[in-house]
Order: structure tokens, then C-alpha cells, then sequence
């Protein structure tokens, strides 16, 4: 891939998975009404962090349009299995999300809209592929921020595409590089979405090789390159694979044959870059973001974000 030449950087929010973190992670903050909109103020101090601390030029909420794309499920049923409320035919399902948190989903996709801050999302696929799309051929250094490690499979030091890891917190986040990926897990980022697929993922319904687990899902990568490697060499009887994780490989072809599509983040979708992602200066709707601040007592993570925006 070409070195980035464009000018400025480019910043990709996990929107879901910050504003989860932003209710879970903060004390009930009421508005006028008793509205609890901890994940709205918190959310906006978010996006105040972290555009004072990389002065992104460009900027992305990245939006889940379907969380649990029916493509994905067609592949591996268990897939998010356990967070749905309620099936839903021909349309995606309704996810388990708590009440109070709900009711601020829409507050925050409007104090967005407000401030001009593009949300961007793509029909049947989730926020990680339009980040994986929208980080690919960026042209530009880009920092996704994101509290998914899936989404280390994106890290490219010669793209310069690195991840902002909060799953200790925003403010505790880690940036991940080429480097980080291979020292924590013993595999290269190329790598991590097949190292993903075979450790499985318990919280996402990915069921992974049975018996393999972190160490031994990297020996496997390190030794035969990716999963069509080592599928191959535990296919030949001439390979120097052991006897037991050969055994663990075969029993697993069905899933092997099929979740590495699930796993890898889509990169070639058709969505809005470059202009349509510039990060405004001042508030798109002035009069809009003012009602929003009054009915919801939004005034001091709105003027701290207005400030940071303008300087």
C-alpha cells in the first residue's frame, strides 16, 4: 500500500462500543426532565479527549445499521446469539441494551447531527466493517477508537493505520502498532483476524477450534502462516504438524471453512470519504444543538466540544 500523502488525519470512532463504555463507566447524570444522559455528556467529553489530543482534520462515528448482520449469522448461527431480545424477520434483530441507555442512543445521534459531525453507517453490515472499509486506502494516518480487539486485524504501520484501545478507558487508552499486536500476542496484525478465528470469542458467539487457545493458535500462525496453511498441513500426512492439534484442526473444518469471512472486517464498501468526513469548526446547526443543550442540561461537555472544535 502507498504511504500516506493526503493531508491531515483521519479518526474512526466505534460508536456503540464507546457510548456502552460511556453509560457503563459513568455516574446517572439527569437532566431537566430526569432523563439519565450520562452516555450523552460522557460520549461528548469523549470526542472533546480525543480531538484535543490527536487534532484529527477528519472524523467518522462509525454506526452499526445491522449489529448482527444476517450474512454473518447464515455462517455461524451462535454468532451475538446471546444479546438478542427480540428476532426480528427480514430486518435486523433487536439487541440487548438497557433501558436507560437506549433512550440516549437517539439524544446522541442528534447532538451529532447538531454539531455537523459525520455518522456514518452502511445497510446489513456493522460499525467495524465501515471502519475497516473507511481505514483501508485512507490516503491519510488513521486512529481508530475502539473497545474491540478484532479491530487490531486493521493495524498497518506502512498505512499508517493504528488503533486507540480503550478497554481500560479513554483516558487510559493504549495505541496500538504493528509492534504492540505481535509483542502481546505472538502474531503479526496480518495475522490477527485468523488468530481470532481459532482462539474463538465467547462474547461474540465465535465458538473457535476446541482445545486451542491463545498460545497455541499463535504457535499454529507462526509456523504455517494463516488458517489455509495450516488447514493444508493438517491435510498432509507428510507435515510435521502434531497428532493432537491435527485432530483439533480436522474436527473444526466446517467452522474453519466458513468463520474467517465472519471475523475479517469488509473493506470494500461503497461510503462517503474524504470531504464528507472533515471535521467542522463551528456547530453545522446552531439553533438545533442550543435546544438539544437546554432540554437535555448538556451545557458544559457542549461548550467544551464547541471550544475544542474551534481551536
Amino acid at each position: 500500500m502507498d504511504t500516506p500523502s493526503a493531508p491531515g488525519r483521519l479518526m474512526l470512532l466505534d460508536t456503540a462500543s464507546m457510548y456502552f463504555r460511556a453509560f457503563f463507566g459513568a455516574p446517572e447524570a439527569l437532566a431537566p426532565d430526569g432523563t439519565n444522559v450520562n452516555a450523552v455528556r460522557t460520549m461528548v467529553g469523549y470526542l472533546s479527549y480525543l480531538v484535543e489530543q490527536y487534532r484529527p482534520t477528519h472524523l467518522a462515528c462509525c454506526w452499526d445499521e445491522d449489529w448482527r448482520p444476517e450474512w454473518r449469522v447464515d455462517l455461524i448461527p451462535t454468532y451475538k446469539a446471546h444479546r438478542v431480545v427480540t428476532p426480528v424477520a427480514g430486518a435486523p434483530d433487536v439487541e440487548e441494551v438497557p433501558d436507560p441507555l437506549e433512550v440516549q442512543v437517539p439524544i446522541i445521534r442528534e447532538v451529532l447531527d447538531a454539531f455537523g459531525i459525520a455518522v456514518v453507517g452502511a445497510p446489513g453490515y456493522e460499525a467495524d466493517d465501515v471502519i475497516g472499509t473507511l481505514a483501508t486506502g485512507a490516503g491519510r494516518p488513521v486512529e481508530v477508537v475502539t473497545g474491540d480487539r478484532d479491530l487490531f486485524q486493521l493495524v498497518d504501520d506502512a498505512a499508517e493505520v493504528r488503533v486507540l484501545y480503550i478497554g481500560k478507558g479513554v483516558g487510559k487508552h493504549e495505541r496500538i502498532d504493528e509492534a504492540w499486536v505481535l509483542d502481546r500476542y505472538g502474531v503479526t496484525a496480518r495475522q490477527y483476524a485468523d488468530f481470532a478465528t481459532l482462539r474463538g470469542d465467547p462474547s461474540d458467539g465465535l465458538p473457535g477450534v476446541k482445545g486451542v487457545g491463545e498460545k497455541t493458535a499463535a504457535t499454529l500462525l507462526q509456523r504455517f502462516g494463516d488458517i489455509d496453511g495450516i488447514v493444508a498441513a493438517a491435510a498432509d500426512p507428510a507435515s510435521d504438524l502434531a497428532p493432537g492439534p491435527r485432530l483439533k484442526i480436522k474436527e473444526a473444518a466446517d467452522y474453519l471453512a466458513v468463520a474467517p469471512t465472519v471475523v475479517a472486517v469488509a473493506r470494500e464498501l461503497d461510503l462517503p470519504r474524504g470531504d464528507a468526513l472533515v471535521l467542522p469548526s463551528t456547530p453545522a446547526d446552531p439553533d438545533a444543538l442550543a435546544a438539544l443543550t437546554e432540554r437535555w442540561g448538556l451545557d458544559s461537555p457542549v461548550e467544551r466540544l464547541t471550544a475544542t472544535l474551534a481551536g
